[in-house]
């Protein structure tokens, strides 16, 4: 007999969060292997450009965080390759050198105590829709995760090797996690790799569809209050644990090399 066909829909979503938070486990990979995985899946996904793109995740002591090194691609990072850099961008541990383009993470980093990860990359259609200088527009349920949560920077400042752009940036961003950058890329700010690796992947699907959706008419607005209530029913710690779960299963058939401990360690 069922039991909850009388429920109302805040009753069913309570649920189903107790449940999520019961049954889904919790991953067991280390923090630079989470990492390192970022890598492979934003590279299976469509963000790679070569060299461009940064992404970097608090360390423990204050001021210092994890990053790939430049020369590598995001299919070539590995657990055992990052680099520990200061705030100057100076290695603390690894061998080689950080993107100079880094620079900017340290000032987000200061100014937002709830962020332990970024994630800076340049993918096909982020980037096309950054040409257009537009905003991104959240008009359809998978989405619902960036609803009002991307701001928008309309101003390019050139090369990102400077701290007038990790100022820029900052301000833009504000509270919010995801910042679309004209003409150059994506940001993603967020308060673990998981959570800021599974709105990047997200973040490239919702510039492509608004593209598609551009070309064929006129994107039509959602209800804000069911934008806000699917926003924060997608966007919990366990469902991102689990999207980035199989993101990283399916990362690791393509990359057996990705990382370097063996499973069962």
């Amino acid at each position: 007999m069922a039991d909850t066909l009388g429920a109302t829909k805040a009753e069913l979503v309570q649920l189903a969060h107790r449940r999520m938070r019961s049954e889904i486990p919790d991953n067991t990979w280390t923090a630079r292997e989470k990492l390192a995985l970022t890598c492979r899946i934003l590279f299976d996904a469509g963000h790679d450009s070569g060299l461009a793109g940064q992404i970097t995740m608090r360390a423990e002591a204050p001021g210092t965080y994890w990053t790939q090194r430049l020369g590598l691609g995001f299919d070539e990072v590995t657990d055992a390759n990052l680099l520990l850099v200061d705030e100057d961008l100076n290695v603390l541990e690894g061998d080689g050198m950080a993107n100079p383009a880094n620079r900017f993470h340290s000032w987000v980093y200061r100014a937002r105590p709830d962020v332990n990860c970024v994630i800076h990359t340049h993918p096909l259609h982020v980037s096309a829709l950054s040409m257009l200088e537009k905003p991104l527009v959240v008009s359809h349920m998978d989405l619902s995760p960036l609803y009002d949560d991307c701001a928008f920077l309309a101003d390019w400042p050139g090369i990102p090797v400077g701290n007038e752009e990790g100022e820029l940036i900052t301000a833009a961003l504000g509270e919010k996690r995801a910042l679309l950058l004209a003409h150059h890329g994506q940001l993603v700010a967020c308060a673990g790799v998981e959570e800021a690796c599974v709105l990047a992947v997200l973040f490239e699907r919702a510039a492509k569809l608004q593209l598609l959706a551009m070309a064929a008419g006129t994107i039509r607005e959602i209800p804000e209050q069911l934008a806000r209530e699917a926003h924060d029913w997608v966007s919990t710690p366990k469902r991102n644990q689990a999207s980035f779960a199989y993101y990283a299963r399916r990362a690791l058939r393509g990359h057996p090399d990705c990382l370097t401990t063996p499973p069962g360690r």
